[in-house]
């Protein structure tokens, strides 16, 4: 097996462990108080990574780089929120949903076309979603899932600014910038309900934060290694690891919406994920 697909596995395994990491956590302590120690820590590591690198920060660009941070800081949010609210499984299908809205807002911001097998796609996908949301029943789960795919939405927005800023600046920098506006972010929302952490609740915040940078790593390593829709297929990994988890964690048992929603909207994003169903630029 190449590199890459190991490196593209590894990081779905790490990330499905934060995601257990936070669900547990999550019980006695607010999302937002765990999104600002995750980028709390995670500036640290970064800022030691980026030293022993020698990489230096960059005088331009500061304000493209705050807005990736504060995107990536509300996406942290609202899947913290989500994790904390739905089953784990439902949870990580909805944040699977971000090249969807990568496309569209490729298409406002990037002035890129949609291809034809694109737009026909993209109605299936929206329709999974719809699936996992369950509008028909009209319950508090429906403004969960909600919230879910705002969080998706804010991962897209994140990844339009990547493409950018990854043309002129080192992708260390980019997530220093990330970690850390992401816990100032989170500030304004923790402070109501801040709850000083015990040992064990400090010992779940510390592996969360390691965690999650070693994913990024992983997952930045695979990129370098093998192509992005390789990578992107095999994240989808992730998922499954997540649906076992759950199961095994907190009884979790999908009911069959959220089955049938899960396929459909994993089927439709590898779809998209090939290049044939990319968005052209113009």
């Amino acid at each position: 097996m190449k590199n890459g697909v190991w490196l593209a596995l590894f990081s779905s395994l790490v990330f499905s462990v934060m995601n257990v990491l936070v669900k547990e956590v999550s019980g006695t302590i607010p999302p937002a108080e765990i999104a600002f120690f995750r980028g709390l820590i995670g500036t640290i590591l970064i800022l030691v990574l980026m030293r022993s690198r020698q990489i230096s920060f960059s005088r331009t660009g500061i304000p493209m780089l705050a807005l990736r941070g504060v995107l990536g800081g509300l996406y942290m949010l609202a899947y913290f929120f989500t994790l904390s609210r739905i089953p784990l499984t439902d949870a990580s299908i909805l944040a699977q949903m971000s090249p969807v809205f990568v496309i569209v807002l490729s298409v406002i911001f990037l002035k890129e076309k949609i291809s034809r097998r694109t737009l026909s796609i993209l109605p299936f996908i929206f329709l999974g979603a719809v699936l996992l949301i369950k509008p028909h029943e009209y319950t508090s789960y429906s403004i969960y899932a909600l919230v879910g795919i705002l969080g998706a939405i804010f991962s897209a927005a994140a990844g339009i600014s990547i493409r950018y800023l990854s043309r002129i600046h080192p992708s260390y920098e980019i997530v220093f910038y990330f970690v850390a506006t992401s816990a100032l972010v989170a500030l304004p929302f923790m402070w109501q309900q801040f709850v000083i952490p015990d040992l064990i609740q400090s010992a779940y915040l510390l592996a969360i934060g390691v965690v999650s940078l070693l994913g990024q790593v992983f997952l930045t390593r695979a990129f370098t290694h093998e192509s992005a829709i390789v990578v992107q297929v095999v994240s989808y990994f992730g998922l499954v690891l997540n649906g076992l988890f759950g199961f095994i964690f907190w009884q979790e048992i999908p009911d069959m919406l959220t089955v049938i929603g899960g396929v459909i909207i994993v089927a439709g994003c590898i779809a998209l994920s090939s290049r044939g169903g990319s968005a052209k630029a113009q």
